[in-house]
Protein backbone atom coordinates (compact mmCIF):
# COMPACT_ATOMS: atom_id res chain seq x y z
CA UNK A 1 0.00 0.00 0.00
CA UNK A 2 1.43 3.36 -0.96
CA UNK A 3 1.92 5.79 1.92
CA UNK A 4 -0.48 8.68 2.28
CA UNK A 5 2.30 11.21 1.85
CA UNK A 6 1.85 14.47 -0.10
CA UNK A 7 1.43 13.83 -3.80
CA UNK A 8 4.88 14.04 -5.39
CA UNK A 9 3.70 15.84 -8.50
CA UNK A 10 1.71 18.59 -6.78
CA UNK A 11 3.26 21.90 -7.69
CA UNK A 12 3.05 25.01 -5.56
CA UNK A 13 3.24 28.25 -7.49
CA UNK A 14 2.61 31.92 -6.97
CA UNK A 15 -0.17 33.54 -8.93
CA UNK A 16 2.27 35.89 -10.67
CA UNK A 17 4.85 33.25 -11.61
CA UNK A 18 3.34 32.02 -14.88
CA UNK A 19 0.22 31.88 -16.96
CA UNK A 20 -2.08 28.89 -17.02
CA UNK A 21 -0.66 27.71 -20.31
CA UNK A 22 2.91 27.93 -19.03
CA UNK A 23 2.12 25.74 -16.01
CA UNK A 24 2.18 22.62 -18.18
CA UNK A 25 5.42 21.16 -19.48
CA UNK A 26 5.82 19.98 -23.05
CA UNK A 27 5.83 16.38 -21.84
CA UNK A 28 2.48 16.89 -20.14
CA UNK A 29 1.02 18.36 -23.32
CA UNK A 30 2.24 15.35 -25.24
CA UNK A 31 0.45 13.02 -22.89
CA UNK A 32 -2.90 14.59 -23.73
CA UNK A 33 -2.60 13.31 -27.33
CA UNK A 34 -3.25 9.73 -26.27
CA UNK A 35 -6.05 10.78 -23.86
CA UNK A 36 -8.55 8.42 -25.42
CA UNK A 37 -6.32 5.42 -24.81
CA UNK A 38 -5.76 6.47 -21.19
CA UNK A 39 -9.50 6.88 -20.63
CA UNK A 40 -10.21 3.42 -22.00
CA UNK A 41 -7.55 1.88 -19.78
CA UNK A 42 -8.85 3.72 -16.73
CA UNK A 43 -12.41 2.73 -17.47
CA UNK A 44 -11.37 -0.92 -17.69
CA UNK A 45 -9.42 -0.63 -14.43
CA UNK A 46 -12.30 0.97 -12.58
CA UNK A 47 -14.75 -1.65 -13.81
CA UNK A 48 -12.39 -4.37 -12.59
CA UNK A 49 -12.11 -2.56 -9.26
CA UNK A 50 -15.86 -2.48 -8.76
CA UNK A 51 -16.12 -6.17 -9.57
CA UNK A 52 -13.24 -7.03 -7.28
CA UNK A 53 -14.58 -5.00 -4.39
CA UNK A 54 -17.88 -6.84 -4.64
CA UNK A 55 -16.07 -10.14 -4.23
CA UNK A 56 -14.55 -11.46 -1.03
CA UNK A 57 -10.98 -10.69 -0.07
CA UNK A 58 -9.94 -14.28 -0.82
CA UNK A 59 -11.06 -17.15 -3.04
CA UNK A 60 -14.64 -18.19 -2.37
CA UNK A 61 -16.67 -21.19 -3.37
CA UNK A 62 -19.83 -20.28 -5.24
CA UNK A 63 -22.70 -22.73 -5.35
CA UNK A 64 -23.14 -24.33 -8.76
CA UNK A 65 -26.86 -23.62 -8.82
CA UNK A 66 -26.19 -19.93 -8.35
CA UNK A 67 -23.66 -20.06 -11.16
CA UNK A 68 -26.12 -21.69 -13.51
CA UNK A 69 -23.95 -24.79 -13.90
CA UNK A 70 -23.25 -28.02 -12.17
CA UNK A 71 -19.85 -27.11 -10.76
CA UNK A 72 -18.58 -24.48 -8.39
CA UNK A 73 -16.19 -21.69 -9.32
CA UNK A 74 -13.57 -19.67 -7.43
CA UNK A 75 -13.28 -15.91 -7.35
CA UNK A 76 -9.80 -14.38 -7.31
CA UNK A 77 -9.70 -10.87 -5.86
CA UNK A 78 -6.82 -8.43 -6.31
CA UNK A 79 -8.83 -5.37 -5.38
CA UNK A 80 -6.17 -4.05 -3.00
CA UNK A 81 -3.51 -4.19 -5.68
CA UNK A 82 -5.80 -2.39 -8.09
CA UNK A 83 -6.39 0.41 -5.57
CA UNK A 84 -2.62 0.72 -5.22
CA UNK A 85 -2.25 1.05 -8.99
CA UNK A 86 -4.92 3.74 -9.11
CA UNK A 87 -3.16 5.60 -6.31
CA UNK A 88 0.11 5.33 -8.24
CA UNK A 89 -1.56 7.00 -11.22
CA UNK A 90 -2.40 9.94 -8.98
CA UNK A 91 0.88 10.10 -7.05
CA UNK A 92 3.12 10.07 -10.14
CA UNK A 93 0.70 11.71 -12.57
CA UNK A 94 1.12 8.96 -15.16
CA UNK A 95 -1.19 9.42 -18.14
CA UNK A 96 -2.88 12.50 -16.69
CA UNK A 97 -4.90 14.52 -19.18
CA UNK A 98 -5.89 17.54 -17.08
CA UNK A 99 -4.29 19.74 -14.43
CA UNK A 100 -6.31 21.12 -11.52
CA UNK A 101 -5.12 24.59 -10.57
CA UNK A 102 -6.40 25.26 -7.03
CA UNK A 103 -6.35 28.96 -6.20
CA UNK A 104 -7.19 30.66 -2.91
CA UNK A 105 -8.63 34.21 -2.76
CA UNK A 106 -6.25 36.81 -1.32
CA UNK A 107 -3.35 34.34 -1.41
CA UNK A 108 -0.40 34.04 -3.79
CA UNK A 109 0.15 30.29 -3.53
CA UNK A 110 -1.69 27.86 -5.78
CA UNK A 111 -1.68 24.07 -6.08
CA UNK A 112 -1.43 22.26 -9.41
CA UNK A 113 -2.49 18.60 -9.34
CA UNK A 114 -2.22 16.30 -12.37
CA UNK A 115 -5.36 14.15 -12.58
CA UNK A 116 -7.36 11.97 -14.96
CA UNK A 117 -10.64 13.38 -16.21
CA UNK A 118 -12.29 9.97 -16.39
CA UNK A 119 -11.75 9.29 -12.67
CA UNK A 120 -13.08 12.70 -11.67
CA UNK A 121 -16.08 12.37 -13.99
CA UNK A 122 -17.00 8.94 -12.64
CA UNK A 123 -16.82 10.11 -9.01
CA UNK A 124 -18.34 13.59 -9.23
CA UNK A 125 -21.18 14.83 -11.46
CA UNK A 126 -19.95 18.38 -10.87
CA UNK A 127 -16.48 17.55 -12.18
CA UNK A 128 -18.08 15.69 -15.09
CA UNK A 129 -20.05 18.76 -16.15
CA UNK A 130 -17.06 21.08 -15.68
CA UNK A 131 -14.77 18.87 -17.76
CA UNK A 132 -17.30 18.41 -20.57
CA UNK A 133 -17.66 22.15 -20.98
CA UNK A 134 -13.93 22.85 -20.62
CA UNK A 135 -11.55 22.72 -23.58
CA UNK A 136 -8.29 23.63 -21.88
CA UNK A 137 -5.92 21.11 -20.33
CA UNK A 138 -6.00 23.14 -17.11
CA UNK A 139 -9.06 23.53 -14.89
CA UNK A 140 -8.95 26.47 -12.48
CA UNK A 141 -10.70 25.93 -9.14
CA UNK A 142 -11.14 28.62 -6.49
CA UNK A 143 -11.34 27.29 -2.95
CA UNK A 144 -11.17 28.78 0.53
CA UNK A 145 -7.88 28.41 2.38
CA UNK A 146 -9.15 25.60 4.62
CA UNK A 147 -10.50 23.64 1.64
CA UNK A 148 -7.33 24.20 -0.39
CA UNK A 149 -5.28 22.79 2.48
CA UNK A 150 -7.09 19.41 2.26
CA UNK A 151 -7.76 19.35 -1.48
CA UNK A 152 -5.12 16.68 -2.10
CA UNK A 153 -6.86 14.43 0.47
CA UNK A 154 -10.16 15.01 -1.32
CA UNK A 155 -8.70 14.08 -4.72
CA UNK A 156 -7.03 11.00 -3.25
CA UNK A 157 -10.42 9.81 -2.01
CA UNK A 158 -11.76 10.00 -5.57
CA UNK A 159 -9.02 7.58 -6.65
CA UNK A 160 -8.76 5.26 -3.65
CA UNK A 161 -12.11 5.52 -1.85
CA UNK A 162 -10.47 6.22 1.52
CA UNK A 163 -8.81 8.99 3.49
CA UNK A 164 -7.48 9.74 6.95
CA UNK A 165 -8.47 12.91 8.77
CA UNK A 166 -8.57 14.66 12.12
CA UNK A 167 -11.17 16.93 13.71
CA UNK A 168 -10.02 20.20 12.14
CA UNK A 169 -10.19 18.70 8.63
CA UNK A 170 -13.76 17.40 8.87
CA UNK A 171 -15.54 20.65 7.96
CA UNK A 172 -13.44 21.57 4.87
CA UNK A 173 -13.62 18.00 3.56
CA UNK A 174 -17.39 18.01 4.06
CA UNK A 175 -17.54 21.32 2.17
CA UNK A 176 -15.66 19.83 -0.78
CA UNK A 177 -17.76 16.65 -0.79
CA UNK A 178 -20.92 18.78 -0.77
CA UNK A 179 -19.70 21.21 -3.44
CA UNK A 180 -18.65 18.47 -5.86
CA UNK A 181 -21.56 16.15 -4.94
CA UNK A 182 -19.46 13.21 -3.77
CA UNK A 183 -22.32 11.69 -1.80
CA UNK A 184 -20.44 8.76 -0.27
CA UNK A 185 -17.74 11.00 1.19
CA UNK A 186 -20.30 13.54 2.37
CA UNK A 187 -22.26 10.90 4.29
CA UNK A 188 -19.07 9.32 5.61
CA UNK A 189 -17.78 12.59 7.07
CA UNK A 190 -21.19 13.35 8.58
CA UNK A 191 -21.03 10.01 10.40
CA UNK A 192 -17.43 10.71 11.43
CA UNK A 193 -18.49 14.04 12.94
CA UNK A 194 -21.44 12.47 14.78
CA UNK A 195 -19.17 9.73 16.13
CA UNK A 196 -16.58 12.25 17.35
CA UNK A 197 -18.84 14.80 19.06
CA UNK A 198 -17.37 13.75 22.42
CA UNK A 199 -13.77 13.92 21.19
CA UNK A 200 -11.62 16.23 23.26
CA UNK A 201 -10.25 19.30 21.48
CA UNK A 202 -8.43 22.38 22.82
CA UNK A 203 -11.12 24.95 22.01
CA UNK A 204 -14.10 22.69 21.29
CA UNK A 205 -15.60 21.82 17.92
CA UNK A 206 -19.27 20.86 18.37
CA UNK A 207 -20.58 24.44 18.27
CA UNK A 208 -18.59 25.09 15.10
CA UNK A 209 -19.92 21.92 13.49
CA UNK A 210 -23.46 22.98 14.42
CA UNK A 211 -23.02 26.36 12.73
CA UNK A 212 -21.58 24.71 9.63
CA UNK A 213 -24.40 22.13 9.48
CA UNK A 214 -26.94 24.94 9.81
CA UNK A 215 -25.34 26.78 6.90
CA UNK A 216 -24.89 23.66 4.75
CA UNK A 217 -28.42 22.38 5.37
CA UNK A 218 -27.23 19.09 6.91
CA UNK A 219 -30.24 18.46 9.16
CA UNK A 220 -28.93 15.21 10.64
CA UNK A 221 -25.61 16.73 11.73
CA UNK A 222 -27.31 19.91 12.98
CA UNK A 223 -29.77 18.03 15.18
CA UNK A 224 -27.15 15.65 16.58
CA UNK A 225 -24.82 18.53 17.49
CA UNK A 226 -27.67 20.41 19.19
CA UNK A 227 -28.73 17.27 21.05
CA UNK A 228 -25.19 16.60 22.26
CA UNK A 229 -24.79 20.17 23.52
CA UNK A 230 -28.19 20.06 25.29
CA UNK A 231 -27.65 16.69 26.96
CA UNK A 232 -24.10 17.49 28.08
CA UNK A 233 -24.55 21.18 28.79
CA UNK A 234 -23.08 21.04 32.28
CA UNK A 235 -19.65 20.11 30.87
CA UNK A 236 -20.05 22.46 27.88
CA UNK A 237 -20.64 25.41 30.23
CA UNK A 238 -17.24 24.76 31.83
CA UNK A 239 -15.38 24.61 28.50
CA UNK A 240 -13.72 27.33 26.44
CA UNK A 241 -16.19 26.58 23.65
CA UNK A 242 -19.19 27.97 25.54
CA UNK A 243 -18.44 31.68 25.15
CA UNK A 244 -17.89 31.18 21.39
CA UNK A 245 -21.40 29.93 20.60
CA UNK A 246 -23.54 32.16 18.40
CA UNK A 247 -26.61 33.98 19.67
CA UNK A 248 -28.76 31.71 17.49
CA UNK A 249 -27.33 28.56 19.08
CA UNK A 250 -27.59 30.14 22.53
CA UNK A 251 -31.32 30.79 22.14
CA UNK A 252 -31.89 27.32 20.66
CA UNK A 253 -30.41 25.82 23.83
CA UNK A 254 -32.10 28.14 26.33
CA UNK A 255 -35.55 27.33 24.96
CA UNK A 256 -35.16 23.56 25.48
CA UNK A 257 -36.57 21.67 28.48
CA UNK A 258 -34.28 18.65 28.02
CA UNK A 259 -31.07 20.46 29.02
CA UNK A 260 -28.95 18.34 31.36
CA UNK A 261 -27.12 20.44 33.95
CA UNK A 262 -26.67 20.80 37.69
CA UNK A 263 -29.22 23.54 38.26
CA UNK A 264 -30.80 26.65 36.76
CA UNK A 265 -28.25 28.72 38.69
CA UNK A 266 -25.47 27.01 36.73
CA UNK A 267 -27.23 27.97 33.50
CA UNK A 268 -27.57 31.60 34.60
CA UNK A 269 -23.87 31.74 35.50
CA UNK A 270 -22.99 30.44 32.03
CA UNK A 271 -25.32 32.94 30.37
CA UNK A 272 -23.84 35.78 32.42
CA UNK A 273 -20.32 34.80 31.28
CA UNK A 274 -21.49 34.66 27.65
CA UNK A 275 -23.07 38.13 27.83
CA UNK A 276 -19.98 39.66 29.45
CA UNK A 277 -17.68 38.06 26.86
CA UNK A 278 -19.73 38.79 23.72
CA UNK A 279 -21.45 42.08 24.67
CA UNK A 280 -24.54 41.42 22.51
CA UNK A 281 -27.12 44.04 21.61
CA UNK A 282 -29.80 44.79 24.20
CA UNK A 283 -32.53 42.80 22.45
CA UNK A 284 -30.41 39.63 22.29
CA UNK A 285 -29.39 39.93 25.94
CA UNK A 286 -32.96 40.57 27.09
CA UNK A 287 -34.36 37.62 25.12
CA UNK A 288 -31.68 35.33 26.54
CA UNK A 289 -32.29 36.47 30.12
CA UNK A 290 -36.05 35.98 29.71
CA UNK A 291 -35.42 32.35 28.72
CA UNK A 292 -34.00 31.59 32.18
CA UNK A 293 -36.46 29.73 34.43
CA UNK A 294 -36.10 31.81 37.59
CA UNK A 295 -38.91 29.96 39.38
CA UNK A 296 -36.64 26.89 39.47
CA UNK A 297 -34.18 28.79 41.68
CA UNK A 298 -34.62 28.91 45.48
CA UNK A 299 -35.65 32.38 46.76
CA UNK A 300 -32.28 32.93 48.44
CA UNK A 301 -30.53 32.37 45.08
CA UNK A 302 -32.89 34.79 43.37
CA UNK A 303 -32.10 37.43 45.97
CA UNK A 304 -28.37 36.80 45.60
CA UNK A 305 -28.59 37.30 41.83
CA UNK A 306 -30.52 40.54 42.22
CA UNK A 307 -27.93 41.94 44.62
CA UNK A 308 -24.69 40.58 43.08
CA UNK A 309 -25.16 40.01 39.34
CA UNK A 310 -23.96 42.96 37.25
CA UNK A 311 -25.75 41.59 34.17
CA UNK A 312 -29.08 41.24 35.98
CA UNK A 313 -28.69 44.71 37.46
CA UNK A 314 -28.23 46.10 33.96
CA UNK A 315 -31.24 44.32 32.45
CA UNK A 316 -33.46 43.94 35.53
CA UNK A 317 -36.34 45.91 34.02
CA UNK A 318 -36.64 43.40 31.17
CA UNK A 319 -37.08 40.45 33.57
CA UNK A 320 -38.81 42.20 36.49
CA UNK A 321 -42.15 40.49 35.76
CA UNK A 322 -40.51 37.04 35.70
CA UNK A 323 -38.75 37.65 39.01
CA UNK A 324 -42.01 38.87 40.57
CA UNK A 325 -43.90 35.75 39.42
CA UNK A 326 -41.08 33.54 40.70
CA UNK A 327 -41.28 35.08 44.18
CA UNK A 328 -45.06 34.57 44.12
CA UNK A 329 -44.52 30.95 43.09
CA UNK A 330 -42.32 30.37 46.13
CA UNK A 331 -44.54 32.21 48.62
CA UNK A 332 -47.93 30.62 47.84
CA UNK A 333 -49.02 27.00 47.77
CA UNK A 334 -48.96 25.48 44.26
CA UNK A 335 -52.69 24.70 44.49
CA UNK A 336 -53.46 28.34 45.26
CA UNK A 337 -50.99 29.60 42.65
CA UNK A 338 -52.50 27.37 39.97
CA UNK A 339 -55.88 29.08 40.35
CA UNK A 340 -54.53 32.42 39.13
CA UNK A 341 -51.49 31.68 36.95
CA UNK A 342 -50.70 29.32 34.10
CA UNK A 343 -48.20 27.07 35.86
CA UNK A 344 -47.73 25.04 32.66
CA UNK A 345 -45.63 27.77 31.04
CA UNK A 346 -41.87 27.29 30.67
CA UNK A 347 -41.08 29.46 33.72
CA UNK A 348 -42.44 26.71 35.99
CA UNK A 349 -41.15 23.76 33.91
CA UNK A 350 -38.07 21.99 35.34
CA UNK A 351 -35.20 20.90 33.13
CA UNK A 352 -33.07 17.78 33.74
CA UNK A 353 -31.25 18.92 36.87
CA UNK A 354 -28.52 16.69 38.31
CA UNK A 355 -28.61 18.21 41.81
CA UNK A 356 -29.55 15.71 44.60
CA UNK A 357 -32.92 17.39 45.30
CA UNK A 358 -34.09 16.38 41.82
CA UNK A 359 -32.97 12.75 41.60
CA UNK A 360 -30.16 10.29 42.03
CA UNK A 361 -27.42 8.52 40.04
CA UNK A 362 -27.74 4.74 39.77
CA UNK A 363 -24.79 2.52 38.85
CA UNK A 364 -25.86 -1.06 38.06
CA UNK A 365 -22.99 -3.55 37.96
CA UNK A 366 -23.39 -6.57 35.65
CA UNK A 367 -26.81 -5.30 34.48
CA UNK A 368 -27.75 -8.53 32.66
CA UNK A 369 -27.51 -10.67 35.80
CA UNK A 370 -30.82 -10.12 37.59
CA UNK A 371 -33.35 -7.51 38.76
CA UNK A 372 -32.05 -4.62 40.87
CA UNK A 373 -33.78 -2.07 43.06
CA UNK A 374 -32.88 1.15 44.82
CA UNK A 375 -34.55 3.94 46.79
CA UNK A 376 -33.92 7.67 46.85
CA UNK A 377 -35.57 10.90 47.97
CA UNK A 378 -36.44 14.12 46.16
CA UNK A 379 -38.18 17.32 47.11
CA UNK A 380 -41.93 17.33 46.64
CA UNK A 381 -41.62 20.30 44.33
CA UNK A 382 -39.45 23.34 43.50
CA UNK A 383 -41.92 25.76 45.09
CA UNK A 384 -40.82 27.24 48.40
CA UNK A 385 -44.03 25.76 49.84
CA UNK A 386 -42.94 22.20 48.86
CA UNK A 387 -39.13 22.28 48.78
CA UNK A 388 -38.77 21.11 52.40
CA UNK A 389 -41.11 18.15 51.91
CA UNK A 390 -39.58 14.87 50.76
CA UNK A 391 -40.86 12.03 48.60
CA UNK A 392 -39.28 8.56 48.77
CA UNK A 393 -39.10 6.71 45.45
CA UNK A 394 -38.57 3.02 44.74
CA UNK A 395 -36.85 2.14 41.46
CA UNK A 396 -36.67 -1.31 39.85
CA UNK A 397 -34.41 -2.29 36.96
CA UNK A 398 -35.24 -5.50 35.13
CA UNK A 399 -32.85 -6.63 32.37
CA UNK A 400 -35.24 -9.16 30.83
CA UNK A 401 -38.73 -7.79 31.26
CA UNK A 402 -41.27 -9.25 28.84
CA UNK A 403 -44.07 -7.21 27.27
CA UNK A 404 -47.61 -8.53 27.70
CA UNK A 405 -47.65 -10.15 24.26
CA UNK A 406 -44.57 -12.24 25.14
CA UNK A 407 -45.40 -13.25 28.71
CA UNK A 408 -45.94 -16.94 29.54
CA UNK A 409 -49.45 -18.24 28.95
CA UNK A 410 -51.32 -20.93 30.88
CA UNK A 411 -52.59 -23.97 29.01
CA UNK A 412 -56.02 -25.53 29.53
CA UNK A 413 -54.52 -27.94 32.06
CA UNK A 414 -53.07 -25.10 34.09
CA UNK A 415 -49.46 -25.66 33.07
CA UNK A 416 -47.44 -22.56 32.25
CA UNK A 417 -45.74 -22.38 28.87
CA UNK A 418 -41.96 -21.77 28.84
CA UNK A 419 -40.89 -18.15 29.20
CA UNK A 420 -39.04 -16.71 26.22
CA UNK A 421 -36.40 -14.93 28.26
CA UNK A 422 -34.25 -14.19 25.22
CA UNK A 423 -37.02 -11.97 23.88
CA UNK A 424 -37.09 -9.69 26.92
CA UNK A 425 -35.73 -6.17 27.09
CA UNK A 426 -34.59 -3.88 29.93
CA UNK A 427 -37.11 -1.83 31.86
CA UNK A 428 -37.08 0.70 34.72
CA UNK A 429 -40.11 1.24 36.99
CA UNK A 430 -40.26 4.17 39.43
CA UNK A 431 -43.05 4.47 42.00
CA UNK A 432 -43.53 6.47 45.22
CA UNK A 433 -43.02 4.51 48.42
CA UNK A 434 -46.15 6.10 49.95
CA UNK A 435 -49.07 8.19 48.82
CA UNK A 436 -49.87 11.62 50.21
CA UNK A 437 -52.52 14.32 49.95
CA UNK A 438 -49.66 16.66 49.03
CA UNK A 439 -49.48 14.93 45.64
CA UNK A 440 -52.77 16.54 44.60
CA UNK A 441 -52.32 18.80 41.60
CA UNK A 442 -48.80 17.50 40.90
CA UNK A 443 -47.81 15.22 38.04
CA UNK A 444 -44.39 13.62 38.50
CA UNK A 445 -42.53 13.12 35.24
CA UNK A 446 -39.62 10.70 35.48
CA UNK A 447 -36.55 10.94 33.28
CA UNK A 448 -33.78 8.38 32.98
CA UNK A 449 -30.45 9.58 31.61
CA UNK A 450 -28.36 6.78 30.10
CA UNK A 451 -24.62 7.36 30.08
CA UNK A 452 -22.11 5.94 27.62
CA UNK A 453 -18.36 6.08 27.20
CA UNK A 454 -17.27 7.73 23.97
CA UNK A 455 -13.72 8.71 23.09
CA UNK A 456 -12.71 8.17 26.72
CA UNK A 457 -15.41 10.49 28.10
CA UNK A 458 -18.67 9.70 29.89
CA UNK A 459 -21.52 11.45 28.08
CA UNK A 460 -25.31 11.35 28.13
CA UNK A 461 -26.30 9.00 25.32
CA UNK A 462 -30.09 8.82 25.73
CA UNK A 463 -32.84 10.66 27.60
CA UNK A 464 -36.08 8.76 28.31
CA UNK A 465 -39.20 10.44 29.74
CA UNK A 466 -42.10 8.50 31.26
CA UNK A 467 -44.69 8.56 34.05
CA UNK A 468 -44.08 5.25 35.81
CA UNK A 469 -42.32 2.76 33.54
CA UNK A 470 -39.97 2.95 30.56
CA UNK A 471 -42.42 0.57 28.90
CA UNK A 472 -44.34 3.73 28.02
CA UNK A 473 -41.38 4.90 25.95
CA UNK A 474 -41.11 1.75 23.87
CA UNK A 475 -37.44 1.91 22.86
CA UNK A 476 -35.66 1.99 26.21
CA UNK A 477 -32.09 0.73 25.65
CA UNK A 478 -33.21 -0.81 22.36
CA UNK A 479 -29.77 -0.20 20.82
CA UNK A 480 -27.74 -1.27 23.86
CA UNK A 481 -26.09 -4.69 23.76
CA UNK A 482 -25.54 -5.14 27.48
CA UNK A 483 -24.20 -8.67 26.97
CA UNK A 484 -21.18 -7.40 25.03
CA UNK A 485 -18.38 -6.45 27.43
CA UNK A 486 -17.04 -3.82 25.02
CA UNK A 487 -20.42 -2.09 24.70
CA UNK A 488 -20.16 1.70 24.99
CA UNK A 489 -23.07 1.52 27.45
CA UNK A 490 -20.96 -0.44 29.94
CA UNK A 491 -18.41 1.51 31.96
CA UNK A 492 -16.25 -0.87 34.00
CA UNK A 493 -18.91 -3.56 33.36
CA UNK A 494 -21.61 -1.31 34.85
CA UNK A 495 -24.61 0.54 33.44
CA UNK A 496 -24.61 4.20 34.47
CA UNK A 497 -28.05 5.79 34.87
CA UNK A 498 -29.27 9.01 36.45
CA UNK A 499 -32.91 9.34 37.51
CA UNK A 500 -34.55 12.78 37.52
CA UNK A 501 -38.02 13.40 38.98
CA UNK A 502 -39.70 16.56 37.67
CA UNK A 503 -42.86 17.79 39.46
CA UNK A 504 -45.24 19.42 36.98
CA UNK A 505 -48.07 21.48 38.47
CA UNK A 506 -51.52 21.39 36.93
CA UNK A 507 -53.28 24.62 36.07
CA UNK A 508 -56.60 25.12 37.89
CA UNK A 509 -57.66 28.36 36.19
CA UNK A 510 -61.40 28.26 35.50
CA UNK A 511 -62.42 29.41 32.06
CA UNK A 512 -64.73 32.42 31.90
CA UNK A 513 -67.90 32.14 29.86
Amino acid sequence: MLPTEPLSHIQTQTSSSSTVGQSLTEGQRGRTEDGKMVKLMLLLALCLQLEALAAASGPQKVDGAQDGGGSSRDTISHSQALVQRLEALLVYGNGSDVALRVETPNADEVKVIQVHSLVLSLQSPVFEEMLLSHNSSTLVLRESSDCAAVFDKFIRYLYCGELSLHLAQATPLHKLATKYQVLGLQQGITQYMIKNLAQDSPSGHVAGWYEYALQAGDVILRDRCLQYLAWNLSSVLQSEEWVTVSSHLLMSLLQRSDLVLQSEMELFAGLEAWIIQNEPDSLTAENALRAVRYAMMPPRELFRLQTQSSVLARYQESVRDLLYMSYQFHSASPMHMAKYFDVNCSLFMPRNYLAPLWGSPWIISNPTRDDRSTSFQTQLGPSGHDSTKRVTWNALFSPRWLPLSMRPMYTETGAMQPTRVEGGRPRVIITPATSSADFAGVNFQKTVLVMAQQEGRVVVKHVYNFHQSTEENGDFLAEADLYRRTSEYLIDSSLYLHIVVKPLYQTLITSKN
